[in-house]
């Protein structure tokens, strides 16, 4: 076995599946596949031998090239898109040395490896959005199967208000749809410009030939299925800073949701489990724990995505002349490390909300921990006006006192001094038991969570043509 990186530091992405769409092999394939496609659009205006195109196509096999040598000898002009291409015009010579000028002909090696990255960037995002849209689909049933079911809504880590997990399962649909919607909206655009952003070579190749250098950009970004581009975008890096924004947002939203599984999966709150797995979450030195590692994997690609997105907007900002001395390069390592990041947490978000074991009676549990002291809020919006003008300050002493006695006795304590400082008259013991059912003070909890699905429905279900994940495909 050759030496490489396999992802052993890097376990989130560790996957075979992350590997065969972000690993060096794709960057190699993405890279001759520009070309290949170049080669075609020049053959199609004429501008090449006919034939050509299919000996390049033939020639930019990716499994035929040498990954390691290409990256040590990529050292030599500061990219591997130069050693690459003379392998590649190695191999095409020895298979019909005519077909060589169809190689590389007026693109320079920012043209290739931009349009090579945008390419790799929209396979990997599609194999995201099918596990990015797994996990909503279950996210979705989830809100659907527990709108009634009551918890307890935190606020900077303490008791609030009777809340729903319910509408927690669709909060957390929210923000993983809004921001896949957002990465599902970005142009990736092809890279056109030749050796100094003006086209000059291209120029003089399509000079009485009825084509334009524009012309064969629209038909390279066509064969490719990229965008294209209006002018080159050679020093303009907003494409590239838009698609690692995008990651960097999905991303957010699955550590979003790791932070909280995190806490509600603590024995002490006990209010979900992650799936069960043979293997999954051992510790080296303790038999009875159960680490919940995929939400731990989730938060550490989280924690990493932020950096990575600030590194693309470092070297947008520092895009000096018309090809940068090293802003260009630093984002590469930056791009592909969000692209993997966010596929690799995307499969194992969706293996946890599919399989996520939710514990109605623990949350129930937890809620009563505050009781009917939850409930302040709307006993105050109810009860002060039956009380006159100073209803709110009765009212507040009661609150005081309560939270004088120890947490597990306020519960009783809140509701013997709430019943001795409203008369019967003015509220009845039914009334009054009403008053402190949680269920009874949920807001727009269901409207809420409806509202929110209503707004994606796109990410509600899988498409009968969805296929499997790319986490499925990983774990084979």
């Amino acid at each position: 076995m050759t030496d490489g990186d396999f992802g052993l530091l890097s376990p989130v992405s560790a996957s075979p599946a992350v590997a065969a769409l972000t690993g060096d092999r794709a960057v190699i394939a993405a890279i001759l596949d520009v070309e290949a496609a170049w080669a075609a659009v020049l053959e199609d205006a004429g501008l090449v031998p006919a034939g050509s195109a299919a000996v390049v196509a033939e020639a930019a096999d990716a499994g035929s090239y040498d990954v390691a040598s290409v990256a040590e000898r990529a050292q030599g002009g500061g990219n591997p898109v130069i050693p690459l291409l003379g392998d590649l015009r190695t191999r095409v010579k020895s298979l019909d040395p005519g077909a060589v000028p169809a190689v590389h002909t007026s693109l320079t090696s920012q043209d290739v490896l931009d349009s090579a990255l945008m390419l790799l960037a929209s396979r990997t995002i599609s194999a995201l959005l099918l596990d990015v849209k797994g996990t909503t689909t279950a996210l979705a049933t989830l809100a659907g199967e527990h709108a009634e079911t009551l918890c307890v809504g935190r606020s900077l880590t303490q008791h609030a208000l009777p809340y729903t997990f319910g509408l927690r399962a669709a909060q957390w649909f929210q923000g993983v749809a809004a921001a896949a919607a957002r990465l599902e909206s970005l142009e990736l655009p092809v890279q056109f410009g030749g050796a100094g952003g003006t086209l000059a070579s291209g120029t003089k190749l399509t000079a009485d030939s009825g084509s334009t250098p524009f012309t064969l950009a629209d038909s390279l970004a066509s064969r490719l299925g990229l965008e294209p581009a209006p002018a080159p975008w050679h020093t303009n890096r907003l494409a590239v800073t838009a698609l690692g924004d995008g990651l960097a947002a999905l991303i957010d939203s699955f550590g979003k949701i790791a932070a909280d599984l995190l806490f509600l999966s603590r024995p002490e709150v006990g209010e979900v489990g992650e799936p069960l797995a043979a293997g999954r979450g051992v510790s080296s030195a303790m038999p009875q724990k159960q680490n919940p590692v995929l939400s731990v994997l989730i938060r550490s690609a989280a924690l990493q995505a932020p950096g990575l997105a600030s590194q693309l907007h470092l070297a947008a900002a520092t895009f000096n002349d018309e090809r940068p001395d090293g802003a260009w390069h630093s984002e590469w390592p930056a791009l592909r490390q969000l692209l993997a990041l966010a596929l690799g947490a995307a499969g194992h978000l969706r293996e946890l909300s599919e399989g996520l074991r939710i514990f109605p009676d623990a949350m129930r549990r937890n809620l009563e921990l505050s009781g009917p002291l939850l409930l302040s809020e709307g006993v105050t919006a109810a009860v002060a006006p039956l009380l006159g003008d100073d209803g709110k300050r009765k009212l507040q002493v009661v609150v005081d006192e309560t939270l004088k006695a120890p947490a597990a006795e306020q519960g009783r304590i809140y509701t013997k001094l709430l019943r001795e400082a409203v008369p019967t008259d003015k509220l009845s013991d039914a009334e009054l038991e009403a008053l402190l059912d949680p269920a009874s003070y949920l807001g727009e909890a269901s409207g809420i969570s409806r509202r929110i699905l209503t707004a994606y429905p796109g990410f509600a279900a899988l498409s009968e043509d969805t296929g499997t994940s790319t986490k499925g495909t990983a774990r084979g």
